[in-house]
């Protein structure tokens, strides 16, 4: 099947619009078309990777930023703008030494005071930095191409804390660094493989990142976020086309190259077409979840948190989530399906269609009394959209006052702040999704914190659960690691610090001439190694 440009017509002049502005930009400005990749991506609103945990920030910051660590496929930190690194006798102090040739987009080089100032402003955002910060007694200057972490007591997973932080530790200029974690930087001037460019910046329609010809990749061949950032593309251009059925008329006709997202409806055109594939990027997928306000009634009660635990029916949220089973699986243990960590305690909550009313039993003893409960619907994903107005349906069938609140993922992450009650611009639930292989590590997973208002959007609290966490970076091996997960989801699945919908596994769609693309173990790849044929 084929989607015709007179079926397009029919969608509406709101669809044309996104995919023909992109196409003027490229007869305007783009070097040789077998040189340039074009993606269709969601839109980026947010560029500091501390302001925003999100795929397309994420992403953003892989292109335009470096890393000291990175993960390789098999989820060991592998060195990556740190040429040498060494650590004492005590275990207490790390020194790092970086690459030769390390330089910003602007020319300047990179120095061990960026890396500290870095490193100081994701320790304010980050679980695992905030945890570096919290052991570090001193990060001092060596000289301009080195710089120690010393530490009040041996912290072993400190690179690993390095290397995969939730939210991505961008080495930014030290002016850049300096500002406030809760300020966000703008300049989008690293020192990554790819330079954002500004001059082609089209709001809501398009983001162009030009090869940073300057770049020294490391010698290592690429692996997971690890090895050598070679470019091989002279750009790449997003393009933000939110109807679907548009963007795969564009990857048909060879308008596009590349789409992050397609619906599953349209996974069969998309096998069926010889020039196109469907391929797995993300090996682990993603766990789509609910997220209560502990803060606001009724999620403030622990039996209402409780009663939906056993309301949601897992198998039915999948299916409109994502209608294809072979991408689809529940999920019942707080460490994700693919963790070593994964287990099955404290899971006897878990029933095939839910339980209804048991959660309508549970609500009334919160004394549930009819509290409008004010849920997200994020009307640029899919999922979460499909997800969101079946949980309000279902939310209703058992009595509860429900509104939904339409609006753009950009919308929904300012919103999402307020602490306050639903009549004051509040919430009470959203939907969102974290890396399957992210449930293993409770310790940089800032999702998986219940300390309050320290703690992620949602703000759980659970002293004893906290203390099980804390004894996970002293816990020497596997094995008892494995035995401290299963204690900790005992406790989580008893105060509900939120709710499993299942597992997705996202494919990707393609053209064929599009090779060389990074699977990884998450939902955020890298835009090195990929050329066209």
């Amino acid at each position: 099947m084929t989607i015709t440009r007179r079926y397009l017509m029919k969608a509406g002049m709101a669809a044309g619009t996104a995919l023909a502005m992109p196409s003027i930009l490229r007869a305007q400005t783009s070097p040789d078309a077998a040189r340039t990749v074009r993606m269709v991506m969601p839109d980026l609103t947010i560029f500091d990777p501390l302001l925003s945990i999100s795929d397309q920030t994420y992403m953003h910051s892989l292109a335009v930023y470096d890393t000291l660590f990175a993960l390789d496929a098999k989820l060991v930190p592998q060195p990556q703008m740190v040429g040498k690194w060494e650590i004492s006798e005590d275990k207490k102090t790390y020194t790092f030494e970086l690459r030769d040739g390390l330089q910003f987009h602007d020319g300047t080089p990179v120095t061990a005071a960026d890396c500290i100032a870095s490193i100081r402003r994701w320790g304010q955002v980050d679980g695992g930095g905030k945890l570096i910060m919290e052991r570090t007694s001193d990060i001092a200057k060596r000289d301009e191409k080195t710089f120690t972490i010393a530490l009040k007591e041996p912290l072993g997973i400190l690179l690993d804390l390095l290397a995969a932080g939730t939210n991505f530790l961008s080495i930014m200029r030290e002016k850049d660094a300096g500002r406030p974690a809760t300020e966000q930087v703008t300049s989008n001037i690293g020192s990554g493989p790819f330079r954002f460019n500004e001059n082609l910046v089209r709001p809501g329609a398009s983001f162009t990142y030009d090869r940073n010809e300057k770049y020294i990749p490391r010698q290592e061949p690429a692996e997971g976020l690890a090895g050598g950032k070679v470019v091989k593309v002279d750009r790449v251009e997003w393009q933000v086309i939110t109807d679907q059925q548009t963007a795969l008329a564009a990857l048909q006709a060879g308008e596009t190259d590349f789409v992050l997202s397609p619906a599953p409806d349209l996974y069969p055109v998309i096998e069926n077409d010889p020039n196109l594939e469907l391929q797995v990027l993300n090996t682990s997928g993603s766990d789509l979840y609910i997220r209560m306000n502990f803060l606001q009634p009724p999620f403030n009660n622990v039996k209402a948190r409780q009663a939906m635990l056993h309301l949601i029916d897992q198998e039915a949220f999948l299916r409109v989530m994502a209608p294809d089973s072979r991408f689809a699986h529940p999920v019942t243990s707080l460490f994700g399906n693919s963790t070593p960590y994964s287990n099955d305690e404290n899971t006897g909550w878990y029933k095939k269609g839910g339980d209804p009313e048991r959660a309508k039993q549970l609500l009334q003893e919160a004394g549930y009394a009819g509290e409008k409960v004010f849920i997200f619907q994020i009307t640029d994903w899919a999922a979460a959209s499909n997800a969101a107005l079946l949980l309000a349906d279902t939310l209703r069938k058992i009595g509860v006052n429900v509104e939904l609140g339409a609006m753009s993922f950009g919308e929904f992450t300012t919103r999402r702040a307020n602490k306050g009650p639903v009549e004051n611009g509040g919430w009470s639930i959203f939907i969102s999704d974290w890396s399957d292989y992210n449930f293993g590590d409770p310790i940089g997973t800032s999702f998986m914190f219940a300390n309050g208002d320290k703690a992620w959007w949602g703000w759980p609290k659970s002293d004893e659960y906290e203390a099980l966490r804390a004894k996970w970076v002293v816990a020497e091996t596997l094995e008892k690691r494995q035995a401290l997960a299963r204690e900790m989801q005992g406790v989580w699945w008893d105060f509900v610090g939120a709710v499993m919908l299942g597992q997705i596994v996202q494919p990707v769609a393609h053209r064929k001439a599009l090779t060389g693309l990074i699977a990884v173990p998450d939902s955020r790849f890298p835009m090195w190694n990929m050329q066209k044929a």
